[in-house]
């Protein structure tokens, strides 16, 4: 795998996927290795895919420092990502919680994103977490399952705090509780790392009246792309993630859950090349 050096040393690893112009992808988790996002649906049959390995995670070197997994230290990486490759800006594409990483790096490099697309994105960053209540809500979508009954009330326990994260929750991340959807569930048990996990989010990471600030003179088109049965964030969320951004459009994919590539890749596809060969900077926006 491809690599650089990061500004205190780590070595840092990407993937890349397909041919073409460069898109660059940054995971969730947080903190999970690239590899669970595959091709995302067949998007790097139209994109080259550059699937960014944070450090401490797949194939990047555990940084000397363990305070360097917080997120806005990690946009240092996203920067120097972008400068290895020679790039004078980016298309840039996140998922879940790397949403708040792209977040955090259009504020502080906003010549430096042609595009941003925000995959079922998390937007911590702008003082959004998730809620029980949204999550709730979500889930009773799918009470016609026949996994429902057995998963409600282990989801509910999670969510009041008295019970743990169990295997039987994993139905309601997904649009289709399928094979395929089994095999992308078993696959991430190992992708993850949960020490830097628990920094990624922690004390002085996020600013959001600062970051809504800087986001609301951003200049570059966003898409704003929310799974219809989604918890995190639920499309109401993404609407007001979009309302931050002056040139944002929001994008609901039917029977989609937190993964949209794997419920309907054909739809997720069609809208990502559509948005991506796009018009860039609008004229008026570039100073």
């Amino acid at each position: 795998m491809p690599t650089f050096t990061a500004s205190d040393g780590t070595e840092i690893a990407y993937r890349l996927r397909g041919e073409g112009e460069p898109l660059v992808v940054l995971p969730g988790g947080p903190m999970q290795a690239s590899a669970y996002l595959g091709d995302l649906g067949g998007l790097a049959a139209h994109r080259q895919l550059v699937l960014l390995d944070l450090r401490g995670t797949g194939d990047s070197a555990v940084p000397a420092d363990a305070a360097t997994y917080r997120c806005d230290h990690l946009v240092d990486d996203v920067e120097m990502l972008r400068a290895h490759m020679g790039l004078a800006d980016m298309d840039l594409l996140a998922h879940s919680a790397g949403g708040s990483l792209a977040m955090l790096y259009a504020a502080r490099y906003p010549q430096r994103v042609a595009r941003l697309a925000l995959v079922t994105a998390t937007p911590w960053a702008l003082g959004m977490p998730p809620t029980a209540e949204d999550r709730l809500a979500a889930a009773r979508l799918r009470e016609g399952e026949p996994w429902f009954a057995e998963a409600f009330p282990v989801f509910e326990a999670w969510l009041a705090g008295t019970g743990d994260f169990e295997p039987a929750l994993a139905p309601f991340f997904y649009g289709r509780w399928d094979d395929a959807a089994r095999e992308h569930h078993a696959r991430g048990d190992d992708q993850f790392n949960d020490e830097a996990g628990d920094v990624y989010g922690s004390d002085g990471a996020y600013d959001p009246p600062a970051t809504r600030d800087a986001l609301s003179r951003f200049p570059a088109p966003v898409l704003v792309l929310a799974g219809e049965l989604d918890g995190s964030p639920r499309p109401e969320t993404a609407h007001r993630t979009a309302d931050v951004f002056p040139h944002a459009e929001v994008a609901v994919q039917p029977g989609a859950g937190h993964y949209p590539w794997l419920d309907d890749p054909e739809w997720f596809v069609g809208r990502l090349v559509a948005f991506l060969s796009g018009p860039g900077v609008p004229p008026a926006a570039v100073q």
